[in-house]
């Protein structure tokens, strides 16, 4: 096993890890299509390894590697924290669930020493941990991805300001909370406490006032402020 590709690919984890426990917007490709070609690379990688044709030991534990990220996969997609940040997903991992990458590493060194015992080099290649680092990630966007869809929440717009698979997931403007209004009458209070997403409501508030959930939960004072912003500049032409 090379010792640099060893190296970048702790230093890949490394950086999903601290990605993920800061938290951040999630973006379509880096979620979906990013896992996928991880993935893809790591099966070619080993199908094209020459003068170390695949054994039985290389295929079990490649199968047993391949089971075990994928269940922690899933595992970290239902832990994660998943929520509507100015109408886009966003995501977090607990600092608790530092546990399943533990499992995962010491999982891959568990059968790197087997295979290396077993004379197995297929399963204790570079390529394999590459696999297994794909597997890991698409399995937990097959879980983060049916959340957001099931809460109607688009992925964050890439770089180029493109949404990812917006006849699926939704643009990215249709989960936002609210858009400042471009008419040049007064802006009325409710419509105000409604861009601020009021923490609580009364008793007797009807369905047809109350603030969507994401909102209550977190408000965006400064789409508040750019409306009020937008309303003087309204008033002042």
């Amino acid at each position: 096993m090379n010792a640099l590709n060893i190296v970048a690919i702790i230093a890949i984890v490394a950086y999903v890890i601290g990605r993920q426990l800061i938290g951040e917007p999630l973006r379509g490709k880096r979620v979906l299509l990013l896992p996928a070609v991880l993935a893809i690379v790591g099966v070619v990688d080993l199908a094209t390894k020459k003068g170390h044709p695949a054994t039985v030991t290389d295929v079990v534990l490649l199968g047993i590697g391949a089971a075990i990220a994928a269940i922690i996969g899933v595992r970290q997609g239902v832990t994660m924290r998943l929520e509507s940040r100015n109408g886009h997903l966003w995501g977090q991992m607990p600092v608790a669930s530092l546990w399943l990458w533990g499992i995962l590493v010491a999982s891959r060194g568990g059968l790197d020493g087997l295979g290396y015992a077993l004379g197995a080099h297929l399963a204790t290649s570079s390529s394999a941990m590459l696999l297994g680092l794909g597997i890991n990630r698409l399995a937990q966007a097959a879980v983060v991805a049916p959340r957001a869809l099931s809460a109607g929440i688009p992925f964050a717009p890439e770089k180029d300001g493109a949404s990812f698979l917006p006849a699926l997931f939704g643009s990215p403007g249709d989960a936002s909370p609210a858009q400042p209004s471009t008419s040049t009458e007064r802006p009325s209070i409710p419509r105000i406490a409604e861009l601020a997403g009021r923490q609580s409501a009364g008793p007797n508030t009807t369905e047809s006032t109350r603030v969507p959930s994401d909102t209550l939960d977190r408000p965006d004072w400064q789409s508040v402020l750019r409306y009020i912003v937008d309303r003087f500049d309204d008033r002042r032409r």
